[in-house]
C-alpha cells in the first residue's frame, strides 16, 4: 500500500532551527519522495518500507532533543503529484 506522510517536527527550545533541518537533511537522504514546504515536510512511499524507516528517524530525532512535539499525518494512497485544479 502506498502511503503519504507529513510530518511537522516542532522543537521547545530556543534554537529550534538545527534540530528541524538535521531531520529534513536524513529524510532527504532516503529512497522515499520528500517534498517540503515552509510548514511540514511530506515523505511518500511503500507502507511497509516507510514506516519502520520513519520509526527510526523520528526516536533519532526525539533522542536528540529534551523536548519536542511531532505531528504526523498519514493518507493511504501516494499524493505525491497533487496538484490544485482550482
Amino acid at each position: 500500500m502506498k502511503i503519504s506522510v507529513e510530518l511537522t517536527l516542532m522543537p521547545l527550545q530556543q534554537d529550534f532551527e538545527a534540530p528541524i533541518i538535521d531531520f529534513i537533511k536524513r529524510l532527504r537522504d532516503s529512497k522515499f519522495t520528500v517534498l517540503e514546504n515552509p510548514m511540514s515536510t511530506q515523505i511518500y512511499g511503500d507502507y511497509d518500507e516507510l514506516m519502520p524507516y520513519l520509526t527510526n528517524e523520528i526516536k533519532t530525532s526525539l533522542e536528540q532533543q529534551e523536548n519536542a512535539v511531532l505531528n504526523v499525518k498519514i493518507v493511504t494512497s501516494d499524493r505525491s503529484t497533487y496538484e490544485p485544479n482550482f
